[in-house]
């Protein structure tokens, strides 16, 4: 076992437990309910620092793994594990859960106990999918997360909840069905290649399928990622889960969910069929930058600002999709940290817009004007969240838009195309967020005080200030001090990256472990004698010996022959 092995198991029990316990309380106890809710995500967020206590930042491979047989007949292993990739996503999952919960206060007064239920369940989802070595373990936790998603957008929703939910399922669920179809013939190749079915993750990234499977599984693996990012255009589905969403489901939804889809490209879809990511990545790396400067500009056209942070999303998770698909440790690294600030500052803008629909009761910019008059404390807190959202330097956004960016520039022709004009374009979009962003900041904050509603909004509670404030610090956290995190990062993507170029120069042909290429059939011809001889097979070796006595009779008469005609020609 090694050290730290039971801090992931208990990050999956804690949220479980408590959803077991709080469903095993009186429905009308909401109090309660809310209180178990913030105990256990709490508590699971301070079992999660642990997991730094642990993990050695030197190290590129699986730290804190735990393996255990899970289903013997098919080959799965309850397998999980972090590295410098998963680390940092683990706790940021963690972190922004209890701060969810405590904002749901007054949010959520329906239901309170079912709620709670629900978004515990999501975070064992969740942290799952982010340490799961094990393909099936992960399409497990893929799909645990996807239920409860679904009944917070249709329980607790707006209006059009139930269509928003519906939608939000289907777009989900058809890449979901094409990853799975993808990992069988995985596993069926890997066991008829080695004779073991297995479904760990680890022994499959070893396999080399031929060219033409990969380019296939991983389209159906790219397919389930991009919808969840989601990137341009199977991205319609997001603006109306957002919108609909309740303001914790819109938080985790672009803090956490989002970022699966990324996540899935590095542990999965790349390492597992890297020509397959090689042919795609110029399409994906020109889509990307399609969402970057669509995303912002939808964003900007927007009146429900809701849907102009949700389409902001689309903007900013493409720098992410950018970064992974230059295929060099600066991109990467630039991506990672980028979905590191998204969950805080997206999820920042979220929480403030929930927070003023409590007060107003509409998304409208029009309704708004003049607030920094009546809310100076949330204005200032608030402007600093849309800042860092908008990359501002010293600020979290700006450390992974520029890292991304820098990759892309220096990315290989074969990685992407024209990759300076790329990174060009993509830049375009760091100067329309911000657009986006002051403009929407404008017209809530600043002008004139003139709607009698708003001339009555209190400033922020004590609660609501403890929300704000872990996301505003951690934001000036990332944006002064990025070095930490990228040195813990920098192990794990430089093998990352190695691993995937020493897996594109494997030879084309029928699947075979990396490093050792399947026989041609040549070589199987000259192997074969001492195969048969090798395991004593004493007929074949005769019928060897008989046609080689015969090759050799040939060869005499052949020899012959020349010498009698040249007797016979003298003759005449």
């Amino acid at each position: 076992m090694q050290p730290g092995y039971f801090v992931l198991p208990l990050l999956l029990a804690l949220p479980l437990l408590g959803a077991i316990f709080v469903m095993c309380t009186p429905k009308e106890e909401h109090a309660l309910h809310r209180g178990i809710g913030l105990f256990f995500t709490t508590l699971t967020f301070a079992v999660s620092l642990l997991t730094l206590s642990y993990f050695n930042k030197t190290v590129a491979g699986y730290q804190e793994v735990l393996d255990v047989p899970w289903i013997p007949g098919l080959g799965a292993h309850f397998k999980v594990g972090i590295d410098g990739i998963s680390l940092w996503l683990v706790l940021l999952t963690t972190f922004l859960m209890p701060i969810t919960m405590l904002a749901a206060h007054k949010a959520i007064d329906r239901h309170v106990r079912e709620f709670t239920a629900a978004m515990l369940i999501l975070e064992v989802g969740m942290i799952g999918a982010f340490i799961s070595l094990d393909v099936f373990l992960f399409y497990v936790m893929w799909e645990v997360m996807l239920i409860p998603m679904y009944l917070l957008i249709g329980i607790w929703g707006g209006q059009r909840r139930l269509y928003a939910s519906i939608k939000f399922v289907l777009y989900t669920m058809v890449g979901s069905l094409l990853m799975l179809v993808a990992i069988l013939y995985l596993y069926t190749q890997y066991g008829s290649v080695t004779g073991e079915y297995t479904t760990d993750l680890e022994k499959l990234t070893s396999l080399v399928l031929p060219h033409n499977a990969q380019v296939w599984c991983f389209v159906a693996f790219a397919l389930a990622f991009a919808i969840k990012v989601p990137l341009f255009p199977l991205h319609t589905w997001l603006p109306d889960a957002h919108v609909e969403a309740p303001t914790a489901g819109s938080v985790i939804l672009a803090g956490v969910m989002l970022k699966f889809g990324i996540f899935g490209f590095l542990r999965f879809a790349i390492p597992l069929f890297p020509y397959g990511a090689q042919v795609c990545a110029p399409y994906i790396g020109v889509l990307a930058v399609i969402g970057i400067i669509y995303g912002a500009l939808v964003a900007f056209a927007q009146d429900d600002v809701k849907k102009l942070v949700a389409y902001s999303s689309v903007s900013h998770l493409g720098f992410c999709v950018l970064g992974v698909f230059a295929m060099n440790s600066a991109g990467i690294s630039g991506s990672i940290f980028a979905m590191l600030s998204h969950g805080l500052t997206t999820g920042g803008l979220f929480l403030g817009i929930g927070m003023l629909y409590e007060r107003r009761h509409t998304r409208r910019l029009a309704e708004y004007g003049g607030i920094w008059k009546q809310m100076p404390v949330f204005s200032a807190l608030f402007l600093i969240i849309t800042m860092g959202s908008a990359g501002l330097p010293g600020l979290s956004g700006f450390i992974g838009e520029f890292l991304s960016l820098f990759g892309t520039f220096n990315a290989e022709q074969s990685s992407l195309p024209m990759p300076r004009l790329l990174g060009a374009l993509a830049a375009t979009g760091v100067i329309l967020g911000a657009v986006y962003l002051l403009y929407m900041f404008q017209k809530v904050f600043f002008g004139k005080l003139d709607k009698t509603k708003n001339g009555n909004l209190p400033d922020m509670s004590d609660r609501e200030l403890v929300v704000f404030l872990p996301l505003v610090l951690g934001i000036f956290i990332l944006g002064v001090a990025p070095r930490p995190l990228l040195r813990s990062m920098e192990p794990s993507v430089d093998a990352f990256v190695n691993q995937y170029h020493n897996k594109l120069v494997e030879p084309d042909g029928p699947a075979h472990l990396q490093g050792h290429a399947a026989p041609t059939a040549a070589a199987d011809a000259v192997n074969a004698p001492r195969a048969d001889a090798g395991n004593g097979v004493e007929r074949d070796l005769g019928k060897i010996a008989a046609q080689a006595r015969e090759v050799e009779r040939t060869l005499d008469a052949a020899n012959r022959a020349p010498a009698a005609a040249r007797v016979a020609g003298g003759a005449q």
